[in-house]
């Protein structure tokens, strides 16, 4: 049918929830939305593995996976499970030669591992673990996003994203990035949209830019 509505779905970061989404809308006449949640991973689940099981969720023939951070590296693995008609990626990676050196410096020394995650109801750490951001007078803001608190599960994540082999590139792949992303500081990415003054959480901050150039992005 010509006007079939094209399906987006959309993944969080490590430790958030879909609310960072609240504020992202896409025109209704074209587009459907569809939030995507982390679940606690099984004991020593691969992220491939992981990804086939979210792949269970998608209820629609060739999606838009639309993936944050973490989330980012989390569609690429599903495109590698379902067929897709678009992969777009947020502040994220594509490659780990686009890795910040410390979490390279952590693949090889498992520092990562020292890292103190059973304080993960500490919203001001797990901000900082997720976002990159040290949390101030945004805190309940952060409480409502970052709602991920499982000990095992930020254990996991960090290793799976310290640890990621990008095996899979779907030809489809966009990626847009900030250009003060914390996190995954801009320089080590290659073929990006940068947002200028966009910072790692710049899907929350920046919805007004993700409003007025996604449905164009989906639909090139």
């Amino acid at each position: 049918m010509q006007n079939e509505k094209i399906h987006v779905y959309f993944m969080p970061g490590m430790a958030a929830n879909p609310s960072i989404f609240k504020h992202i809308r896409l025109p209704e006449d074209k587009f459907e939305q569809h939030l995507l949640e982390w679940f606690v991973p099984e004991k020593n689940i691969s992220l491939s593995a992981y990804a086939e099981k979210m792949c269970e969720k998608i209820m629609h023939k060739n999606p838009i996976l639309v993936g944050v951070s973490f989330g980012g590296m989390l569609v690429q693995e599903m495109a590698s499970h379902i067929s897709t008609k678009k992969v777009i990626v947020v502040s994220s990676v594509k490659h780990e030669s686009e890795l910040p050196k410390r979490m390279i410096f952590a693949k090889y020394t498992k520092i990562h591992k020292l890292l103190p995650t059973g304080l993960v109801n500490n919203v001001e750490l797990l901000a900082k673990y997720a976002f990159g951001e040290t949390v101030n007078k945004r805190l309940e803001l952060y409480e409502e996003y970052l709602s991920i608190r499982d000990k095992y599960y930020i254990d996991w994540s960090i290793d799976q994203m310290v640890n990621w082999k990008q095996t899979y590139c779907p030809d489809c792949l966009v990626h847009i990035h900030g250009e003060k992303d914390a996190v995954f500081p801009i320089g080590n990415i290659k073929n990006c949209i940068p947002v200028k003054n966009g910072t790692h959480t710049m899907i929350i901050h920046r919805a007004k830019w993700f409003n007025e150039h996604l449905p164009t992005i989906i639909l090139e």
